[in-house]
């Protein structure tokens, strides 16, 4: 079952992680398109209101994808002293704390963006709703949970003792 589950948040975190790289190419394309534009007077109006969207949903959707591969920076100095299975239990708390947080974290989001909904509120030069964003962000924190949930319990089952055969 975890080898199951396992395999579908990985497929999930690597279509995020699509969608922040055409985030990542929208943000770029559109940056460029307005620096040669200016050039001739003619600006793309609302350019930094759409790239800090953009880099949002960048930010939003990269995150379980980058935990999944373990890119994050990690201090563990500390942690190292530590016997394996010391490790072993430090990184299934971590992990649990973390995914708690996050857990959190989409909630907020998803309560911010009903609210934002239920108000209509827009960005200032684009008009464009901003909920959609906000409900981006807690699809990408909830599955950060996930995937942290996930490393909290083959962690944990790390740490039971396996009978010898």
């Amino acid at each position: 079952m975890i080898l199951r589950l396992e395999h579908w948040l990985r497929r999930l975190a690597d279509a995020f992680n699509w969608v922040a790289s055409a985030s990542v190419m929208a943000m770029m394309l559109l940056t460029c398109a307005d620096i040669v534009l200016r050039l001739f007077r003619r600006p793309i109006p609302g350019t930094y209101e759409m790239v800090g969207l953009l880099g949002a949903a960048f930010a939003a959707f990269s995150l379980a994808y980058t935990s999944y591969h373990r890119g994050h920076i990690a201090v563990d100095f500390l942690v190292q002293k530590l016997s394996p299975r010391g490790q072993t239990a430090v990184e299934a708390a971590n992990s649990l704390v973390g995914a708690a947080f996050f857990a959190l974290v989409a909630r907020q989001c998803l309560i911010y963006g009903y609210r934002l909904q239920q108000f209509g509120e827009v960005s200032m030069t684009l008009q464009m709703p901003l909920h959609p964003f906000v409900y981006g962000i807690a699809a990408g924190c909830a599955l950060l949970a996930a995937v942290l949930l996930l490393g909290a319990l083959r962690a944990a089952l790390e740490l039971i003792p396996r009978p010898p055969q």
